[in-house]
């Protein structure tokens, strides 16, 4: 069986959030079941009010795979914004075609991310091992937060850290000593819902 539904019977409700390529052809993409039918665009439009004052960023050195699965991971929160850092062009199969439902913004450099983060009232966080760092798990985020994430084997990019305020560590109890960075950001990110969203009321 495949994931999603098959072409929605007729006759067709009258909702203009509805595409109708995907009431004819079926809805096969990974979303939740409320929006079944609707465009990328009534969806987007839906999330809107709902998004987190959380802010993600990712250093772009190599066309890392995890990149895509951060995104995923930042859409299934419904942050404010992911920063693609370095590189524009990223490796966008990990995210599933999630980037179309959340903001992806392009910083050319450090000093531009930076740059936002000031402007807009934001702390800029390093989620990675530097001596300073402290444990995620006793830290208090600020609301205001972008959490950034560096490349899988190299981490945060010394220059990229220094522009960061805080560095926070997630504490470890094996022989490796850093674990994989899209596992770390699902982490980070979740670490900041608890302390600052409240589940829906069901």
């Amino acid at each position: 069986m495949g994931v999603g539904v098959g072409p929605a019977p007729q006759p067709w409700p009258d909702d203009p959030r509805l595409d109708p390529e995907l009431l004819r052809e079926g809805d096969r993409r990974n979303v939740v079941d409320r929006y079944r039918y609707w465009s990328v665009e009534a969806i987007r439009d839906d999330l809107a009010p709902t998004r987190s004052a959380l802010h993600v960023a990712i250093e772009n050195l190599e066309h890392d795979l995890n990149i895509g699965s951060i995104v995923r991971t930042a859409n299934a929160f419904n942050v404010g914004g992911v920063h693609i850092v370095g590189r524009r062009r990223w490796n966008r199969r990990g995210a599933l075609v999630t980037d179309r439902y959340i903001d992806v913004h392009h910083r050319p450099g450090v000093s531009d991310l930076a740059e936002w983060a000031r402007g807009h009232g934001y702390m800029m966080v390093a989620v990675d091992n530097p001596p300073d760092s402290a444990p995620l798990e006793s830290t208090r985020l600020p609301e205001r937060c972008v959490l950034v994430f560096g490349q899988e084997s190299a981490g945060i990019s010394a220059g990229l850290l220094a522009a960061c305020q805080r560095a926070v560590r997630i504490e470890q109890y094996g022989s490796t000593r850093s674990m994989n960075v899209a596992a770390a950001a699902a982490i980070a990110m979740h670490w900041w819902i608890v302390q600052h969203r409240r589940p829906p009321v069901r």
